[in-house]
């Protein structure tokens, strides 16, 4: 009898550490998505409606850029109401977002497009004139924040996009804190957490050779696309891609 009992009892010990594995090994259904600099959320509606569709539920960040603490927060909220785990995904500035609000607990993996990746005390404006980019169009407004002229905003940030929906992006874009740029950032979550990162080849808003140089820091899974800072909105099925890839990541 008690070797019965014994048996039994491993049986359903075995039979929970399975079904634990299996929950363990099932992929992350939860994206949330960060836009960056000059752009707003609205921008991510094309990756959103595929993952949508693949059963992901997707919640976007409308961070205000004022700060660096105050755009965490702002993806702190969202991640606080996420049911499970989450793919942090950040776009440009939305990198270095994601980069201190992916230590958050529900954050599974992180993904970055085209977008920065610092390290713990990096300041983003020293790091961009390290490695410039082609651009030269950001200019400060009277109050300190920064907008990309409107001119030069289709070629800078846009060229692979209808030329009306890069101009209509040009007069509605989102102007971000120069302060920013001046922040030393905490402590990154890419050192604790699986990371995966476009490389956008024709980028001029943020050098193709320093987003190369941040992603292998980070020991990011690279996808290198040709495509502008907008790739996610030129080509999202791809962007999309690479969310799903980081979706099914393991630790």
């Amino acid at each position: 009898m008690t070797n019965s009992k014994t048996l039994a009892a491993a049986s359903i010990i075995a039979l929970l550490g399975a079904t634990a594995s299996a929950v363990a090994a099932d992929p992350v259904r939860n994206v949330v998505l960060v836009h960056g600099a000059f752009a707003d959320g609205s921008g991510w509606k094309p990756v959103a409606d595929i993952l949508r569709a693949d059963g992901f539920k997707v919640s976007i960040v409308q961070q205000p850029m004022t700060s660096i603490a105050e755009d965490v927060a702002a993806t702190t909220r969202i991640l606080n109401m996420q049911s499970g785990p989450a793919v942090l995904v950040g776009h440009s500035y939305g990198g270095a977002v994601i980069t201190e609000a992916g230590n958050h607990a529900n954050v599974a993996s992180l993904v970055y497009v085209a977008a920065f990746a610092p390290d713990s005390a990096e300041v983003l404006g020293k790091m961009s004139a390290g490695t410039p980019p082609a651009a030269h169009s950001i200019k400060p407004t009277a109050d300190g924040y920064l907008l990309v002229n409107a001119g030069d905003f289709p070629a800078d940030f846009a060229a692979d996009l209808p030329l009306p929906m890069a101009e209509f992006m040009a007069i509605s874009q989102m102007p971000i804190n120069g302060k920013i740029w001046g922040t030393p950032m905490g402590a990154p979550a890419w050192k604790s957490k699986p990371s995966y990162a476009i490389v956008t080849t024709a980028d001029r808003m943020i050098n193709p050779d320093l987003q190369r140089s941040m992603y292998a820091r980070a020991k990011a899974k690279v996808t290198e696309l040709d495509g502008s800072h907008a790739i996610f909105l030129s080509k999202p099925q791809a962007v999309a891609d690479v969310i799903k890839a980081a979706a099914a990541s393991k630790k």
